[in-house]
Formats: structure tokens, sequence, C-alpha cells
């Protein structure tokens, strides 16, 4: 079973269960979930109609901590933690590790200073430490996030301007095409003139000769 595919049916067993379990249960699936070291996709899950019947009671933080994991960074934990649920060390881990991809999404380069101060990190070790063995060793698959919901609109934008200029270099690539086809066959037309020319001026100079 390949990584995609164990992280899909992951999805889809924790939405089986949300679509169950009402207060105390849901926050335990939800600490659940958001601890597993294969899941980093929590949109579905987010999206069970059950989980808003604990929005409003003691239990919302816990739906909350779910957003946070499907489109939040550490920093935005630090930020908020006095009313989101103490993380336990995986948690940790994986939200870190969902940070590194925000970043990655954000920006062409990343440098140690920027990743030490997102993550957290206190030395360059632990910084290489923490990317080779809980990032590129843990997470062996080409990982996105969650698209948050002001997201969507501006992806559509940016592959619309992308397709638009896809098309006017397609065009341009084919008037080239055309321009160089074009030209092989004036430089065709060219060869063949001077070749006759040059029969012409052989026939010429035999005549020439008897």
């Amino acid at each position: 079973m390949d990584i995609e595919q164990k992280q899909a049916e992951l999805i889809e067993q924790y939405v089986k269960r949300a679509e169950t379990l009402t207060g105390p249960s849901l926050a335990g699936l939800i600490v659940e979930a958001t601890s597993h070291p294969s899941l980093f996709a929590f949109a579905e899950i987010l999206s069970v109609p059950n989980l808003s019947k604990i929005e409003g009671t003691q239990y919302s933080r816990y739906l909350d901590m779910l957003r946070l994991f499907a489109h939040g960074t550490w920093s935005d934990y630090k930020s908020n933690a006095d009313s989101l649920p103490a993380l336990v060390h995986d948690q940790i881990r994986k939200l870190k590790q969902l940070s590194v991809l925000t970043l990655a999404e954000t920006n062409k380069e990343l440098s140690y200073d920027q990743l030490m101060q997102e993550l957290d990190v206190s030395n360059v070790r632990e910084l290489e430490d923490f990317l080779i063995n809980e990032c590129m060793y843990s997470v062996q698959f080409a990982a996105g996030r969650d698209l948050s919901p002001g997201q969507l609109s501006n992806m559509i934008e940016t592959l619309t301007s992308w397709l638009s200029m896809s098309d006017s270099l397609l065009h341009s690539i084919q008037e080239k095409i055309k321009w160089a086809d074009i030209m092989s066959e004036a430089d065709k037309k060219h060869r063949k003139d001077i070749e006759d020319k040059v029969e012409e001026v052989k026939k010429h100079m035999k005549a020439d000769v008897l």
C-alpha cells in the first residue's frame, strides 16, 4: 500500500468515526487524528457536520485545534495557546512538520534563520536533525496542506493566469515553428536555385569547349 492510499484510508476511517461520536469522544478523536504520524490532511474531518455540535461547548477548543492543524502553524499555536488545548509531543512534531510545508509553499528559498524562528529551534544542529529525521524521512511523499477558505479563489486566479501565460507561450512557439518552416523552405528554394544555376553554367562551359 502506498503512502497516499494509506492516508486516504486513514481520513476515511476518521470521518466515519466522527460521524457517530459526540462531546468528549469527538474531542478524543481530534487529539488522536492530529497526533497520527501518517495523517497530514484534516479538511475532510473538519467538514463532518457532526463536529458543529461541539461548537460553543466546553469542547469547542478542540475544534479550534483541528482548524489549526488544517490551516495554521506552530507560530499560530504559540500566539493562541491560552485558548487551545495543550499539545502532546506527537502533536507538536506534527504541527511543526505542517509549518515547514506552509513555509515551503509560500517561499522559494528557506533560510535557516527563518526556519529556526518559525519552529522555535535554538540551534542549527537541532534544526537539521528535525528536517532530516522528522520531515524528509517521515513525510515520504509530495505533501501539501489543506486549503483555507480564502486560498481557493487565489489558487483559481493563479491557475487562470498561468493558463493564459501558457496559451500565449504556446502561440509564440507555434509562430516561431511556422517562421522556421518558412525559412527552411526558403533556404531549400535558394539552394535549389543555386544548384540550377551551377548546372546551367556547367552546360554553357561544356558547350563552349565543344
